[in-house]
């Protein structure tokens, strides 16, 4: 995968660097890949300078919104092709992600990417081969390889959240495909398709993080629990998030539903935080 990164602002950001040219400062040390590192950039009359190229500085920023630079001018991290899809800044760093306004990643305790860590050590990637059906921002991925993954398969349905993994600096770096040498392969495609053609028993652990049952309920059906079951050698464990969208108005239990089909699909589970820790019984 191609990555765009340059430049990130926030209006925090914005605001830091007007207020520093109004102080008659000529340089300021900021962040401008989300506070993964500092930065020191030279302050002129409409905007800045750094790493030798001008910048001009957006005359209007809005709450909750990144903005990147297209060669010409900061615009936000947002495409509308049949959904709004948006990169959203959070007070940790490492951003989430928005599908017409509902927030893919839990941010309100802790970082997306410090959650995901937690998630992904349940499965203990460590020498393994793992499955990462929902991609999203990669941080599942991420956390993997940082673990010592052996290999990891990612699948993304989305291409606007492909899109958004190139200007976020806290994406991993992928390699496009199914190469089953690369610490991170990457593919652009529905999972429910693709895991037809992936062979019984190739992985060790899955981490299965997907939208909400109401926007891909095929996601939690048991059809592909039974696929996600086929491709997971006897023991190997999976962590599927699941959430509780629904609990609170409807009384739904997502979660309880969700395990009664794992079960049925050959797992042995139990709830475990916002989603469901697995592990595929041996086949007879």
């Amino acid at each position: 995968m191609i990555t765009a990164r340059g430049p990130l602002l926030t209006i925090e950001i914005r605001d830091a660097l007007r207020a520093a040219r109004h102080r008659g400062l000529v340089q300021v040390e900021c962040s401008l890949d989300l506070g993964k590192s500092t930065t020191i950039v030279e302050l002129d009359g409409d905007g800045f300078r750094w790493c030798g190229e001008h910048f001009p500085e957006p005359a209007r920023c809005r709450p909750r919104t990144i903005y990147y630079f297209d060669g010409a001018e900061f615009r936000p991290a947002a495409r509308f092709s049949g959904s709004l899809v948006k990169l959203v800044p959070t007070q940790w760093g490492p951003p989430t992600f928005e599908i017409d306004g509902i927030k893919m990643l839990p941010t309100e305790h802790l970082s997306p990417y410090a959650d995901a860590a937690h998630k992904v050590a349940l499965v203990e990637p460590q020498g393994k081969r793992v499955l990462d059906t929902c991609g999203g921002l990669g941080y599942f991925a991420g956390c993997c390889v940082s673990a010592g993954a052996q290999h990891v398969q990612s699948y993304e349905k989305n291409a606007d959240v492909l899109w958004l993994r190139t200007l976020n600096p806290w994406s991993p770096e992928v390699v496009p495909g199914e190469d089953p040498d690369a610490a991170l392969a990457l593919v652009h495609g529905d999972s429910v398709e693709q895991i037809a053609r992936l062979p019984d028993g190739s992985f060790d652990a899955v981490l299965h993080d997907p939208p909400r049952f109401g926007t891909a309920g095929e996601l939690y059906s048991g059809a592909f629990y039974e696929q996600l079951a086929r491709v997971l050698r006897p023991q190997g464990r999976l962590f599927h998030y699941t959430g509780a969208p629904n609990k609170l108005t409807s009384g739904r239990d997502v979660a309880r539903e969700v395990l009664t089909r794992l079960r049925a699909a050959g797992f042995n589970g139990e709830l475990s935080g916002d989603g469901i820790l697995a592990t595929r019984r041996a086949r007879h």
